[in-house]
């Protein structure tokens, strides 16, 4: 793998685009619940906070899934597990980053995210054509 490559996967991108994606995901959530209580009030009020919650869960998931997938392919194309059972570090620290390399590869929480993002795309997209056109 070319030193540029790595060099674009591990760097993390810019506090403000961290706390823009941790914002999406916490604004989106807000939305989605306070849907119930918008529906004693207003239908207009519940489709805004449906449409803000949906796309924020496209947008915090579509970054969580990014972010882990490429976790998972540092792991994995630079065989650090490995590097790690093979290292002479402590034993203790040996165990700590064995699990923490291991199990961000094993994890599912990347495709948990996808099936999220995925999903939350296509109801976005449905709400939008059903909006357009009246359905």
């Amino acid at each position: 793998m070319e030193d540029k490559g790595i060099l674009k996967l591990i760097k993390p991108n810019p506090k403000p685009i961290r706390l823009f994606f941790f914002w999406a995901g916490i604004i989106a959530t807000i939305a989605y619940r306070i849907i119930i209580v918008l529906d004693f009030y207003s239908p207009s009020w519940v489709k805004i906070a449906w449409y803000i919650g949906t796309i924020g869960f496209v947008l915090y998931f579509g970054h969580r899934f990014d972010v882990a997938r490429k976790k998972a392919k540092l792991i994995q194309d630079y065989k650090l597990v490995e590097a790690i059972d093979n290292s002479d570090i402590d034993s203790q620290k040996k165990l700590a980053l064995h699990y923490l390399a291991k199990t961000t590869v094993t994890s599912k929480s990347r495709w948990n995210a996808a099936v999220i993002f995925i999903l939350s795309l296509i109801a976005l997209l449905i709400g939008i054509f059903i909006d357009i056109y009246g359905i």
